[in-house]
């Protein structure tokens, strides 16, 4: 896979972009999440992020619109049946 090696801004074409590792904390609908440990790239003239791909792997691991639904259980005609009354 192909690092990225960025050289300038791509919103203000600074030359100061540079590699930053840290936390990095997202909301989604209200719910707050933590990313430890992030690589992306940040520019300190004007604040734009750029994340490569593995960036984004561990954004969506961390991130509650990725998760799963839990499946809901089924209740069997069986598991009905035992519980039950019959006249």
């Amino acid at each position: 896979m192909t690092k990225l090696n960025i050289k300038s801004c791509p919103s203000c074409e600074g030359k100061r972009i540079r590699k930053v590792r840290g936390s990095w904390t997202g909301n989604f609908k209200g719910e707050t999440y933590t990313v430890p440990n992030l690589e992306y790239y940040e520019c300190p003239d004007c604040g734009e992020k750029i994340y490569d791909r593995e960036a984004m792997k561990q954004i969506e691991s961390h991130s509650p619109a990725f998760k799963r639904a839990k499946p809901k259980r089924k209740v069997g005609r069986s598991a009905r049946s035992a519980t039950s009354v019959r006249p």
